[in-house]
């Protein structure tokens, strides 16, 4: 992935809970295991320089919806302090209810301090974890994503909404449905990506895509809780 450029920082979903997003830049994952993912490139050690510039993607925001996702390529707790801040300060200036971040599962523990922090100010935190998958044991030996022993249950008592990982080999159309299905009995939301070909040694399986397309989709494409991203860039930010 490297550096996403500054145009592609800023959008605004209008389908299926409109808001705003914007892709800040932080210090970088401190996870970097997960074999289907290179978004922690886009990082830098310097927090003066991280803040410089996510001040500067943060002015696009017009509290259009009352809503704003916040990502950055790894977990909230990875933005810097003055980042964190600027973030409460554009909150209360433009009157926004929701918002959403991101985290790994090793800064589960973060959380409820995190909510507390926007909660003071009359602002709702949601939380948003990338499993990919439910199924444990796929998801540790394959995708190695560090959450060994992490139950569906578990998770949905951190996390208000869920990712997951679709298209890649060894899927099938029922094991997808079956994990959507698990992610809508337990999350608020869920968040279906489409594998896309990077820099890491997992590939996306076009037979597998096919089944989604053809045997997925069509049941979840229009359901107000699932959004269903086909490339990484659907939202508008990324690259």
């Amino acid at each position: 992935m490297g550096t996403v450029p500054f145009e592609c920082r800023y959008s605004v979903i209008e389908e299926k809970n409109p808001r705003e997003i914007v892709l800040l830049r932080g210090r970088g994952c401190q996870w970097r295991r997960c074999r289907f993912c290179d978004y922690h490139l886009d990082f830098c050690k310097d927090p003066e320089e991280n803040f410089r510039l996510n001040s500067r993607v943060l002015k696009q925001v017009s509290g259009l919806y009352g809503r704003l996702e916040v990502i950055n390529s790894g977990s909230f707790c990875d933005l810097d302090e003055k980042t964190m801040q600027a973030i409460l300060d554009l909150c209360r200036e433009k009157e926004m209810t929701t918002l959403y971040f991101e985290s790994h599962w090793m800064h589960r523990e973060e959380i409820p301090s995190l909510k507390s922090r926007f909660q003071q100010e009359g602002i709702t935190v949601k939380t948003k974890i990338g499993v990919e998958t439910f199924d444990e044991r796929f998801r540790e030996s394959y995708l190695d994503k560090g959450m060994n022993g992490a139950s569906p249950e578990e998770i949905s008592h951190f996390f208000d909404q869920v990712c997951l990982l679709q298209g890649i080999p060894g899927q099938t159309a029922d094991s997808m449905r079956k994990d959507i299905d698990t992610g809508l009995s337990l999350f608020e939301r869920v968040c279906v990506n489409i594998m896309t070909k990077n820099t890491k040694p997992i590939e996306p399986d076009p037979e597998v895509i096919a089944q989604f397309r053809s045997q997925v989709e069509p049941i979840y494409r229009e359901n107000p809780r699932v959004d269903i991203l086909l490339s990484n860039t659907d939202f508008g930010v990324g690259v």
